[in-house]
C-alpha cells in the first residue's frame, strides 16, 4: 500500500490541500491538511498552484490519477482539455462522449482534483451551475474571473 502525502497551500480561493499517492496527485480538497509531507510531486504541485494563484500559470503539468470508473476518468480528461479562460457545457462534452449530459454533470461533480482538473470551466446549457468545491458557485465564479472567463457569466 502506497503512502498518502498531503500539503496545504494558501490561495485566494481558500486553503487547498493537495493529496499525493504513488507519485500522482489524487485529490484536491479545501482545508488545512495539518501536514507538510516531503514529496517531490507535492513540491511541484505547490509551486504550480501558487503560480496559478498569481496568474502566472494557465495549465498544470502534474502527474494525476483519478480514482473512479473509466467513465469518470474519461470525463476528467475531457474537462482537462478545456483551455484556460474558456468554458464548455455539460451538453457539449456529453455529445463528444456520446452520453447524456446528466452523466457528465455527475462525473464533473465527482471530480476529485478540482482546479487542476478544471471542472469550474464546465457550465450548464443556461449558464452557471453548481461547483463541488468549498464556497460553491461563488468559488466557481472567482475561478472563472481569475481566468478571464467571467464575461461569459454576464
Amino acid at each position: 500500500m502506497s503512502q498518502v502525502r498531503r500539503r496545504s497551500v494558501e490561495t485566494q480561493f481558500g486553503t487547498l490541500c493537495l493529496v499525493e499517492e504513488a507519485g500522482a496527485i489524487v485529490k484536491l480538497d479545501w482545508g488545512v491538511s495539518g501536514a507538510t509531507d516531503p514529496s517531490e510531486v507535492l513540491d511541484h504541485a505547490e509551486v504550480q498552484m501558487l503560480a496559478y494563484n498569481l496568474g502566472e500559470l494557465e495549465q498544470f503539468d502534474l502527474p494525476l490519477y483519478v480514482k473512479g470508473t473509466a467513465f469518470q476518468r474519461e470525463v476528467c480528461d475531457a474537462i482537462s482539455a478545456i483551455p484556460f479562460g474558456y468554458t464548455r457545457t455539460y451538453g457539449e462534452i456529453a455529445k463528444d462522449l456520446g452520453v447524456p449530459a446528466q452523466a457528465v454533470g455527475q462525473a464533473c461533480g465527482g471530480n476529485p482534483i478540482a482546479i487542476i482538473i478544471p471542472c469550474h470551466r464546465v457550465m450548464g446549457a443556461k449558464g452557471l451551475t453548481g461547483f463541488s468545491g468549498a464556497g460553491g458557485v461563488e468559488t466557481k465564479v472567482a475561478l472563472l474571473r481569475h481566468e478571464g472567463a467571467a464575461g461569459l457569466l454576464i
